[in-house]
C-alpha cells in the first residue's frame, strides 16, 4: 500500500507515554494533524503537556478518550486517518488470547475507517532477543530483524517471564495477516530497544523502566539488570522519528519490521557513573550497585556479560529505510537527567560537600 501522504492526519495510540508523547511532538513538527489517543483527555497530570503543545491551540492536535479494554473504542477515530502509530500498552502481558483480542478490536477499527493506508506497530527488541537459554545467544549472535528468539523453548510461557516478549510477536503477527488480508492498509512493526532520553511531563518517570531506572539512580539507589544484560539503547527522539519515517516510507513492505536502536551498549553501573561524567555539576552521589539476584546467579555475572559481549547489534534496515541518525547516548543520558531534575523535580542525592577551612 501507500505511503502515508505528508501533513496527512495521523491517529497516535499511547499518545500520553514517553514514546507517544514524542510521537506526537514529532508529526506536529512535521506539519501533520494528529489526534492523541488517551484513556482519559480530562486528565491533567497525564495530557497537560499535549494540550501545551502549539497544536492545541490551533487544534491540529485533538485529544481522543480510548480504553484498549474496550472494543470500539477507536472507531470514530480512526475514520478520515490516513495513518496509525499503535504505541499503546495493553493492561497487562500474561494473557496471550487477552493480547489477540486487544489486537482484533483495534484491526476492526482500521478495517472500518476506510481511509487508513498504514499502521505502525509498536513492539519491542524483546521479541528479537528475549531469550530463556542464554546459549541461544551463543548460536545466534548477531540482533537483526530476522532474528526471533526460540519460541519452541518449553520455558518459553508468561509465568517464566515471557509474556511481554510473547505479546508483541502476536500483535505484530495479527496486524501483519490482518492487513494481507484487507489489502487496503498495510502493518509495518518497529521493535525499539530501550528507550532513553528526556521526559515531556512528570508522570513519564514512571512510564517506562530506563527512565525511571535513571530516576532511581540519581536518587541514591539502583539496582542490577536482569540476567546482566547491558542497556541496549535508543533516544526516544530517535525511536519517534523512526516510527514517522515508517509511516511515510515508500521503501517498506507489509510484515516487515525494522529495530530501532543507535546499536550502543552499556552495562548498568556505567550508565550510573556517566551521570557525574556528563553533569558534574550535580555534585551526584553516585551510588554502588544492589545485585538482588540469589548466589547462585551471582556466581555466574562473568559468564553471561561473556554472552552478552557476544553479540553484534545491527540496524542497517531502518537507516537504509528511514535515513534516522541516532544520537549518542551521552547525549540521552544527559537529556533524561536534566528532563528529571526540570520537568519531575526529581532532586539528586548529591555528595557530601568537605567542610570550609576555618
Amino acid at each position: 500500500m501507500a505511503p502515508i501522504p505528508k501533513r496527512g492526519t495521523v491517529a497516535v495510540t499511547g499518545a500520553a507515554g514517553f514514546l507517544g508523547g514524542w510521537v506526537v511532538r514529532g508529526l506536529l513538527d512535521e506539519g501533520y494533524r494528529v489526534r492523541a489517543c488517551v484513556r482519559d483527555p480530562d486528565d491533567p497530570a497525564r495530557t497537560d503537556f499535549l494540550k501545551a503543545m502549539p497544536g492545541y491551540a490551533s487544534g491540529r492536535l485533538t485529544l481522543h478518550g480510548a480504553d484498549l479494554d474496550n472494543p470500539g473504542c477507536f472507531d470514530e477515530i480512526f475514520k478520515g486517518c490516513h495513518g496509525v502509530a499503535h504505541i499503546s500498552h495493553i493492561s497487562g502481558y500474561s494473557d496471550p488470547y487477552y493480547m489477540r483480542r486487544t489486537c482484533d478490536h483495534i484491526i476492526a477499527s482500521v478495517n472500518g475507517s476506510g481511509s487508513v493506508t498504514r499502521v505502525v506497530v509498536t513492539s519491542s527488541v524483546a521479541a528479537v532477543i528475549s531469550e530463556m537459554d542464554l546459549q541461544e545467544i551463543i548460536r545466534r549472535p548477531v540482533f537483526y530483524e530476522d532474528r526471533y528468539p526460540d519460541e519452541l523453548n518449553p520455558k518459553r510461557t508468561p509465568e517464566r517471564g515471557q509474556g511481554y516478549s510473547m505479546a508483541k510477536l502476536i500483535a505484530e503477527r495479527a496486524f501483519a495477516e490482518a492487513a494481507a488480508q484487507s489489502g487496503d492498509w498495510d502493518a509495518i512493526t518497529c521493535c525499539p530497544g530501550d528507550n532513553v532520553g528526556p521526559i515531556l511531563s512528570a508522570h513519564q518517570k514512571d512510564m517506562g523502566p530506563w527512565q525511571h531506572n535513571i530516576e532511581t539512580m540519581l536518587l541514591g539507589d539502583y539496582r542490577q539488570t536482569d540476567a546482566y544484560r547491558p542497556w541496549m539503547t535508543v533516544d526516544v527522539r530517535d525511536d519517534a522519528k523512526c516510527h514517522i519515517r515508517l509511516l511515510e516510507s515508500s521503501e517498506v513492505r507489509n510484515g516487515e519490521r525494522y529495530i530501532a536502536w543507535s546499536t550502543d551498549s552499556r552495562n548498568v553501573e556505567a550508565i550510573c557513573a556517566d551521570i557525574d561524567r556528563l553533569l558534574p555539576e550535580l555534585g551526584h552521589d553516585t551510588p554502588q550497585v544492589i545485585d538482588p539476584f540469589p548466589e547462585r546467579i551471582q556466581a555466574r555475572e562473568a559468564e553471561f556479560r561473556s554472552i552478552w559481549a557476544k553479540a553484534e547489534l545491527r540496524n542497517d534496515r531502518i537507516r537504509a529505510v528511514t535515513a534516522v541518525t541516532f544520537r549518542p547516548l551521552d547525549d540521552s543520558i544527559r537529556d533524561c537527567v536534566e528532563s528529571l531534575i526540570a520537568i519531575a523535580k526529581v532532586r539528586p542525592k548529591q555528595r557530601a560537600r568537605a567542610a570550609a577551612p576555618v
